[in-house]
């Protein structure tokens, strides 16, 4: 979470993360769904999970994986917001991605193109490439979880069981890149 450690300052991200990637809508076996004689292959459960990163990408925290029909602003309220509400009165910032338009406080996300075909105008332009140019460190985040821990590519669990392997990951992630608990 966003917090001042050691003297320095640090802000942090948050992101929606689907642990079980693609595949997760129904596909017949073989042939079309309404052929006799065929069976639907198993379909995978979608999760979503938030998770907070330092600006160096290192995650620092994940949230409880909820099912993967929770929208990204609802498990943000349910489980990072009240935290990072307190962090952006001490004046440090969250970088988000659009889906937590409308968040709050302090929680930066990129301001969304006009429906009528009208270009956003160049400083609007600057400060959303700014924003996305930021955001991507802290998406080095997940790159090292379910990159480096294949128990977290393509997961079909429970929402509680990915969660305790999730966060299983993250500390094993800090012990890998030497992160200090101490403040």
């Amino acid at each position: 979470m966003a917090a001042t450690r050691a003297g320095r300052t640090w802000c942090s991200t948050a992101r929606s993360w689907s642990p079980t990637g693609s595949g997760s809508r129904p596909s017949a076996a073989k042939g079309p769904p309404s052929t006799p004689g065929t069976r639907a292959r198993p379909t995978a459960s979608a999760a979503t999970s938030e998770a907070l990163t330092r600006p160096d990408g290192l995650p620092v925290w994940i949230s409880e994986v909820e099912p993967g029909s929770t929208h990204d602003l609802t498990a943000a309220r349910t489980h990072a917001l009240g935290a990072l509400y307190a962090a952006a009165a001490r004046g440090l910032p969250t970088l988000a991605d659009p889906g937590y338009d409308g968040a709050g406080i302090g929680v930066h996300t990129p301001v969304k193109q006009p429906t009528d075909g009208r270009r956003l105008d160049v400083n609007t332009r600057t400060r959303n490439w700014l924003l996305r140019s930021l955001r991507c460190l802290g998406e080095r985040g997940f790159a090292l979880l379910t990159g480096r821990w294949r128990a977290l590519q393509h997961i079909t669990l429970s929402p509680n069981t990915i969660t305790k392997i999730a966060r299983a990951a993250l500390v094993l992630t800090h012990f890998e890149h030497g992160y200090n608990y101490s403040c």
